[in-house]
């Protein structure tokens, strides 16, 4: 691929080292709910063979076995009984969209779950929510062997065993003897992500970080609770970790625009710890509690794109130009590349530059505005990872608990605000207070949510609705002594080693 075929289809393919940067986030998100997420991330964490592309038509043949008896079937129970459980018990319900779609839908209770059900997509080539989430523990971690421990130890926690309850034991038993696709339940390699160094992270908060602690904490709290309620945990922290990262990738790329037309415009390239600190240092706060989020995702998303047009635009040029740029996978290497546009500044200057992007930026204004394409795409993930499931049936709007966004009212144009279930609030409640060994105001909580880009002030929890939710759940204490008068309390007694406090 060259410049002039970049410039003819900009959004088909990117420049090598863009693919492979540290802030790059391989496939484009596309429509996603929080159940495909999780029904994604244990294909990923342990059906690695059975892909994505698979599950409609597996879960087809599954169901129409389902109406005959195994033959490994322990024989407690009868095909009805089964088909009871299949498409009673376990079905998740559908959006309004799907109202008149037959598929298998079940709720990721148990791994087998998602050898049947939870793509993304029903026809064509889907995307894998789940290998986003590997992406992110990886990037999160300080080493490739650390991250490779939280991928065994989530592993470990998707799998059903003796310590899960009696109904997540016996269903996933039955699903294994009822198995019509050729697929183990095994640990799946992980992929070396990029990683930050050690001295680039002693100065960083970035969402990935956050999300491998906070998920370390939901695994502690595996066996403080029946297995759907864990789930239902481990969903609401994959959801908002997911949204958080992708929201930090368009913000990275905006600043690394940003700085890079400040360097072609004759400023000095930074220094490398700088560098890396203005493009990549948190996650400002987007989501800002009761308010609209579609609005600001949007802007995000259009930021991204026209960073992602420019900084692939300036690489083809040096390219062209003969300097090319092998790597992007470090900060440091995002730093060298902002000095060889310094070095280069005349180059790309007589090359028009920014001509050139003005040119590329008039002729894709719909994609650039979100309208389409790539841009529509992120922030249907967003909406549906985030968003309360608007389900076809209205006796089931109360199904999802663990959602960040709710509709403001109920009419069906109404804005989608920032707001966090209950599931959500008792997730987050207990990882932000895991380390902690007393209970503490509520102004760490509004700290924690903060970084992954929810914007809460703490003055408005004690009359707001988060207050009325925590005291609703037991979450907090009224004190006169706390900051906002309110102190949380943790929601399970775990012990340093992780099991149940005595």
């Amino acid at each position: 691929m060259t410049l002039a075929d970049f410039q003819a289809a900009p959004w088909k393919k990117s420049h090598a080292a863009y693919d492979g940067a540290i802030f790059a986030v391989g496939r484009s998100p596309e429509f996603a709910t929080a159940e495909v997420l999780l029904a994604s991330t244990y294909r990923s964490a342990g059906f690695a063979s059975h892909r994505e592309s698979e599950v409609p038509a597996a879960g087809r043949a599954f169901d129409k076995a389902s109406a005959k008896r195994p033959r490994q079937s322990s024989g407690r129970i009868g095909v009805e009984t089964w088909r009871t459980v299949l498409h009673g018990t376990l079905q998740s319900p559908k959006l309004k969209q799907q109202s008149a779609k037959r598929f298998l839908q079940l709720s990721p209770v148990v791994p087998d779950t998602a050898l049947y059900s939870g793509s993304a997509r029903l026809a064509g080539q889907p995307w894998n929510p789940g290998q986003l989430v590997a992406g992110i523990i990886g990037i999160g971690a300080a080493d490739h062997p650390q991250a490779l421990q939280l991928w065994s130890d989530l592993f470990d926690g998707l799998s059903v065993t003796d310590s899960d309850d009696v109904w997540a034991r016996w269903l996933q038993a039955e699903f294994e003897a009822r198995r019509t696709v050729k697929c183990d339940w095994q640990l799946a390699p992980l992929a070396e992500s990029c990683h930050f160094t050690t001295e680039e992270r002693s100065a960083l908060a970035y969402p990935a970080e956050q999300f491998n602690r906070d998920l370390r904490a939901v695994l502690q709290a595996k066996g403080l609770m029946t297995r759907r309620q864990w789930v239902s945990i481990l969903e609401s922290v994959l959801r908002l970790g997911a949204v958080a990262h992708i929201l930090w990738v368009c913000e990275s790329h905006a600043r690394l625009w940003s700085l890079m037309k400040e360097v072609l415009g004759g400023a000095e390239a930074p220094e490398p710890v700088e560098c890396v600190q203005r493009i990549f240092s948190g996650l400002g706060r987007p989501l800002v509690y009761g308010a609209p989020a579609l609005p600001m995702m949007r802007e995000m998303a259009s930021h991204y794109l026209h960073a992602r047009l420019g900084i692939n635009l300036v690489l083809w040029q040096l390219e062209d130009a003969g300097v090319p740029t092998r790597s992007l996978k470090t900060g440091r290497a995002v730093a060298e590349l902002l000095r060889t546009v310094a070095a280069r500044r005349r180059t790309l200057a007589d090359a028009g530059t920014m001509d050139r992007f003005g040119e590329l930026c008039d002729q894709y204004p719909r994609e650039l505005s979100c309208k389409k394409g790539v841009g529509n795409n992120m922030i249907e993930f967003w909406r549906h990872a985030l968003g309360q499931r608007q389900t076809a049936d209205e006796t089931l709007r109360g199904y999802d608990q663990g959602y960040q966004l709710r509709k403001k009212a109920e009419y069906a144009s109404a804005p989608w605000i920032v707001s966090l279930g209950p599931v959500a609030l008792l997730a987050f409640t207990h990882c932000c207070l895991l380390e902690a060994a007393s209970p503490r105001s509520v102004s760490r909580l509004c700290e924690h949510l903060g970084r992954y880009g929810v914007d809460i002030d703490r003055d408005d929890i004690a009359e707001g609705e988060v207050g009325m939710q925590l005291r609703m759940l037991g979450l907090v204490l009224d004190s006169p002594d706390a900051e906002s008068g309110m102190l949380l309390v943790p929601p399970f007694e775990i012990a340093a080693d992780g099991q149940r406090a005595s």
